[in-house]
């Protein structure tokens, strides 16, 4: 990883008070009502499919070994910040299209259009996951060669009342001299992809979901 602080988007603490540098940023917003919605936007939170519909091209990359062989457990927090252990999780659970959930460990490089002319490559790694009842999604952390360095977070959650709200957490900071050089332009395209993540789970769903009898 590119950063310290693994985890801090679980964090309140260094949300509050994030490493030198490094900025953080919590988006918020309703994506819809009721079971099935939920179990669609979880579905494709874990299965990279916010960044693919927010216009990213998803590379998945082979992790080392010791990282593909589970070896690789970070660390996590709970509300509290207090670090507490990560469960494992295997690929034992599938999407509609056959595709296996992220599992800590997974990596993968997100193409990310510049200006319809030309591509930004950022490699990342799935750092922890969160499989709770009501409450799904995951963080990837950057890898060498991402623009920032930091990590983001993308939990979809069911509340009481029916309605599903996805929530996303980040910290970042440009990389290199480079992109501090360019920091300005990075920050407008971290505001227009952000706004992009948070409607791509909205909207119609797929006629394939919407055919299903609710649970």
């Amino acid at each position: 990883m590119t950063y310290a602080a693994v985890g801090a988007t679980q964090a309140r603490d260094l949300l509050a008070y994030p490493p030198a540098g490094f900025k953080p940023l919590v988006r918020r917003v309703r994506i819809g009502h009721g079971e099935q919605r939920f179990e669609f936007a979880w579905s494709e939170a874990l299965s990279w499919g916010i960044q693919r519909r927010s216009g990213f091209e998803v590379h998945v990359a082979d992790a080392p070994p010791e990282i593909h062989e589970q070896t690789y457990v970070p660390l996590s927090f709970d509300e509290e910040g207090n670090p507490v252990a990560a469960r494992q999780l295997d690929h034992s659970t599938f999407g509609p299209d056959g595709t296996p959930f992220l599992v800590p460990g997974d990596s993968a490089t997100l193409v990310i259009p510049v200006f319809g002319i030309s591509a930004v490559k950022a490699p990342a790694r799935v750092v922890y996951v969160i499989d709770e009842p009501t409450r799904k999604g995951f963080a990837y952390g950057t890898l060498p060669g991402h623009p920032e360095s930091g990590e983001e977070a993308f939990v979809v959650e069911l509340m009481s009342d029916g309605s599903v709200w996805l929530t996303i957490t980040a910290i970042s900071r440009p990389s290199a001299w480079f992109w501090w050089m360019c920091y300005p332009i990075l920050k407008m395209f971290q505001a227009h992809y952000t706004k992009r993540y948070l409607s791509s789970l909205s909207g119609p769903l797929p006629s394939a979901v919407r055919a299903e009898p609710a649970e």
